[in-house]
């Protein structure tokens, strides 16, 4: 199975192809480019490096979020226009679920990503012989807040915290939780990406091939348009 990987939810614009679980080729760039003007040529030089065209993708998998609300539009657009033009199989995979493989050690693995001002989105995984199972759903909130969902039921347990809030927030984080682990690699890879798509579709009967956005909180614009109404109201 050839899979083509789009990650374009952080400042990171990535682009890998594998077969199966073997990397063919990754192309994670930060060149400071729009993702808008840097992703199609990303996948045209993979497919080139790996003298693959769309017509061998057998599945598509895409970056649905969190993270930046124009960048996750871009790849999940691009991602639903190859669907559409050769019926390809896509699926969606959380930015969270896909910091989670950056951990190969068995054991609790807390996905952060900062969202500012103390705020975080937030998952929590178990990876038990190379399964990565959830145990808390991808939410927004505030680290004081995410801090007491893990204080409730893992306090004893050693966690690996990964992403760029657990480096934000690290001393906060070792302050409540003595077992703390911080991952060495804390970005986002269009590799891990298609990996966790692969695993999904091996293990799904259906397929969603409706792509949607993962916005845990709303846009800023939009946010600043309803403190302005509210506040015309007052």
């Amino acid at each position: 199975m050839n899979i083509l990987s789009i990650d374009t939810a952080s400042n990171i614009c990535g682009v890998s192809i594998l077969e199966n679980k073997l990397l063919l080729c990754n192309m994670d760039s930060n060149t400071g480019r729009t993702h808008s003007e840097n992703l199609m040529p990303l996948i045209q030089s993979a497919f080139e490096k790996t003298k693959l065209h769309l017509k061998d993708i057998d599945l598509i998998v895409c970056d649905e979020g969190p993270g930046s609300f124009t960048g996750i539009r871009i790849g999940i657009a691009t991602a639903k226009a190859f669907h559409d033009s050769l019926d390809i199989p896509c699926i969606g995979i959380s930015s969270l679920h896909t910091l989670a493989y950056n951990i190969k050690n068995d054991g609790l693995i807390c996905s952060i990503i900062d969202c500012k001002h103390s705020n975080c989105y937030f998952a929590l995984y178990k990876l038990e012989n190379s399964i990565y199972t959830e145990l808390v759903s991808p939410i927004a909130d505030s680290l004081e807040n995410i801090c007491n969902i893990l204080k409730d039921s893992y306090s004893n347990e050693k966690i690996t915290f990964v992403g760029d809030g657990s480096l934000i927030y690290k001393d906060i984080i070792n302050n409540n939780f003595s077992n703390a682990i911080f991952a060495i690699d804390n970005n986002l890879s269009s590799y891990n990406l298609g990996l966790a798509g692969f695993n999904k579709f091996i293990n799904s009967n259906k397929v969603s091939q409706e792509l949607y956005p993962l916005y845990l909180k709303k846009p800023q614009a939009q946010r600043l348009l309803e403190e302005k109404n509210n506040f015309k109201k007052v």
